[in-house]
């Protein structure tokens, strides 16, 4: 839950096997895994490894995901229990890689068919008009967290709702879409915890909501609803590249949803969050539309490392937190933001350095919608720093943080550093990023050869119907 306020490259492995192997887990029956290698292997895309100076990920060995993986442990899978079943074959550590057909809906049951709501909360005793009733703070106060049967009964239905749509990634391992299949996974939240050198590439990932989110009365001065899935989560993760992903609330935006004491019933939390000393990371040719809360980057105030590389990054119909950056290092760079409100999502700010933070921030480039103003592109707290330059505001020189200073004299976001980026590869002039990431942002736009085709699209939606949850 979200509180609100470099490289060498391997020899390229030949594959010399073909087959199918099929894992049984316990109690959920044989599912095949489709095993790619020699002439059908996409050896150039599924093995790729982060290039040489791309962002902090290429520190040291830098990330090559499962690019080790020898031919019995490439999966190709298009179902959700294929993809759990992947994700754990095999010897723990072991190189793996994970190639998504098609678009996978995570919240069905071991046979692909969907689950609503109300599937995950039936036996538990929950219902929602039974939980409004039991904390409406007109009885139950603001100055406590919900506690009792239907609290208890919230957190079980809760709990079956992750056990589908909650997928931990391994170290050594990379997932990735398979391009012209329109590969993703609707409703799925990645978590990667404690693991090392990983790579998620190619994916549209949407819709990832909470069926149950929890009231917390004590959150701000009117209490919020919070939810407890990320589309992709990192936790003390190390050397991760999250590369040409397209995320967003398609097709279940906020504005359908109720609200309940006052606040807006959330559904969603973070798009992309970046947590619990997670380190060495780089975002790159990532496309973000339709989304509140889109990337935190530290836990808390005394999270610690946090050194994340952002670059050439689409965010549209972003209300906040593009990042949301504490403590760490942070280099933004070649980022492309549109604050048009999009989808009743409506811009407050981009980037929020806090909690000692410090960014580097050059050569992005903000489209400003005729509501907004220079000076709300930014947000801060007083202690963190934006070292900026060579950023653009409609294709003209502008400095976002000597605005955001001028319009907050009481919580000035400091202007230099105590670092200089040095794996900034790519890095060039914002002023032809509207044209550029329109073509080469977004999952959808990779070949098996790793180069870019067709353009991204700019509002992803899941390629099939779906029923829940509801």
């Amino acid at each position: 839950m979200s509180p609100s306020p470099h490289r060498r490259p391997t020899a390229r492995r030949r594959l010399a096997l073909a087959g199918v192997a099929t894992v049984v887990a316990a109690g959920l029956g044989a599912v095949p895994l489709i095993v790619t290698a020699g002439a059908a292997a996409p050896a150039g895309l599924a093995h790729g490894a982060l290039p040489a100076g791309d962002g902090w990920a290429a520190s040291g060995a830098g990330t090559t995901g499962g690019r080790a993986a020898d031919a019995s442990r490439v999966f190709t899978v298009s179902t959700r229990a294929a993809l759990a079943k992947a994700l754990t074959a095999g010897p723990a550590g072991a190189p793996r890689i994970i190639r998504v057909k098609g678009m996978i809906d995570a919240n069905t049951d071991d046979s692909g068919t969907p689950l609503t709501c109300s599937d995950h909360a039936a036996g538990t005793g929950y219902s929602l008009d039974a939980y409004l009733r039991a904390y409406d703070p007109s009885s139950w106060g603001r100055a406590k967290l919900p506690a009792g049967p239907q609290e208890n009964a919230r957190g079980a239905a809760q709990a079956r709702q992750a056990a589908r749509m909650v997928f931990t990634v391994p170290a050594r391992t990379t997932v990735i879409g398979v391009p012209g299949t329109g590969a993703g996974i609707t409703g799925g939240s990645l978590v990667v915890k404690n693991a090392d050198n990983v790579i998620i590439r190619n994916l549209l990932l949407t819709d990832v909501r909470d069926c149950f989110p929890q009231w917390d009365p004590t959150d701000g001065s009117t209490g919020n609803w919070n939810s407890a899935y990320d589309a992709v989560s990192l936790r003390g993760a190390t050397h991760v590249w999250v590369d040409h992903n397209s995320f967003s609330d398609s097709p279940h935006h906020d504005a359908a949803s109720p609200s309940h004491f006052g606040r807006k019933y959330q559904v969603h939390d973070g798009a992309l969050d970046i947590t619990n000393a997670s380190d060495l990371v780089t975002v790159g040719y990532n496309t973000f539309d339709n989304h509140d809360k889109t990337m935190l980057i530290g836990s808390s105030d005394k999270d610690t490392k946090l050194r994340v590389t952002l670059h050439h990054n689409v965010f549209r119909g972003v209300v906040q937190r593009a990042p949301l950056a504490r403590v760490g290092r942070i280099h933004l760079y070649d980022n492309l933001y549109d604050t048009a409100e999009r989808a009743g999502y409506a811009h407050s700010y981009s980037l929020n350095s806090r909690a000692g933070a410090q960014v580097v921030a050059e050569n992005n480039h903000w489209r400003l919608s005729p509501d907004r103003k220079v000076s709300q592109l930014l947000d801060g707290d007083g202690t963190g720093a934006v070292a900026g330059r060579g950023d653009l505001v409609d294709g003209k020189p502008a400095d976002p943080v000597a605005a955001y200073n001028a319009a907050n004299p009481g919580k000035k976001i400091k202007t230099s550093v105590s670092w200089k980026p040095t794996l900034s590869a790519g890095l060039e002039p914002a002023a032809g990023l509207p044209a550029k990431l329109a073509a080469k942002a977004g999952a959808g736009v990779l070949t098996e050869s790793g180069s870019t085709s067709a353009p991204a699209p700019s509002a992803p939606a899941p390629v099939r119907a779906r029923t829940g949850p509801s």
